[in-house]
């Protein structure tokens, strides 16, 4: 069965995402959207997937734990798990492989962490936007260890993306599936880019305000509307 999707999303504990994209506020408009699974991915952290989760069971959206890598090459990279507990103990691995400089917000933004009834409960200390220590040579064993699956985030944008900082998608990286931007471009890159050719591509926002979020509009074929189901598919392509 085909379930609408953006798989790319931030809340407001990415320093960069408007203190509008509470967990509340977000799920809720991707349900207004149309859209019927999404996945929460704040710069380096997973701390706020409980809280989007709660809403989506609430309101009947599944919400996928997840993450936007930044690696060490500064390049984006989408993680997904199939449950919290996987994406809170990856959550902790990349807590222990980034490098800690405290936030300031008044030049970054705040980074607040909300509850289901976006009731701020903290705020992260260190910023949550410079690279870690995980390579995007390994990025995608790392996240397998821990039953996630990892992609490369928006290919076809000329900074942070495995395109603009490689040139090239290496095939010892081992990845499934990539993300682009502008899925208008796809012909242009697999043109440039054969590997693509043997990955699955998909599409999101990546969002970082609500009037930013897409209508639905991109489908996932998929046996259950499930988080374990969307690893599973980008992982094996069944």
């Amino acid at each position: 069965m085909k379930y609408y999707y953006d798989l790319h999303l931030h809340s407001c504990l990415s320093p960069c995402g408007d203190m509008d994209m509470t967990p509340n506020n977000l799920v809720n408009m991707a349900k207004l959207l149309g859209l019927e699974i999404i996945a929460l991915t704040d710069h380096n952290t997973s701390l706020n997937c409980e809280a989007a989760m709660a809403v989506g069971r609430e309101i009947g959206l599944t919400v996928i734990p997840g993450m936007e890598l930044t690696t060490a090459e500064d390049i984006h990279a989408v993680c997904l798990f199939p449950t919290l507990e996987r994406a809170l103990d990856w959550n902790e691995y990349v807590d222990a492989h980034r490098i800690k400089i405290r936030n300031r917000p008044d030049i970054y933004g705040r980074q607040v962490i909300m509850n289901q009834n976006d009731e701020e409960t903290g705020e992260a200390e260190h910023l949550l936007l410079p690279a870690t220590q995980i390579s995007i040579m390994n990025a995608y064993e790392a996240v397998r260890g821990f039953g996630g699956v990892c992609y490369p985030a928006h290919i076809d944008r000329d900074s942070l993306s495995i395109l603009s900082v490689l040139g090239e998608i290496d095939p010892g990286c081992g990845f499934t599936t990539a993300e682009l931007a502008d899925i208008s471009r796809l012909a242009e890159l697999k043109r440039l880019h054969p590997i693509l050719d043997s990955m699955k591509i998909i599409t999101c926002s990546d969002a970082h305000y609500l009037e930013n979020m897409r209508e639905a509009q991109n489908t996932i074929d998929l046996p259950e509307p499930t988080a374990e189901a969307v690893v599973h598919f980008l992982v094996n392509g069944e």
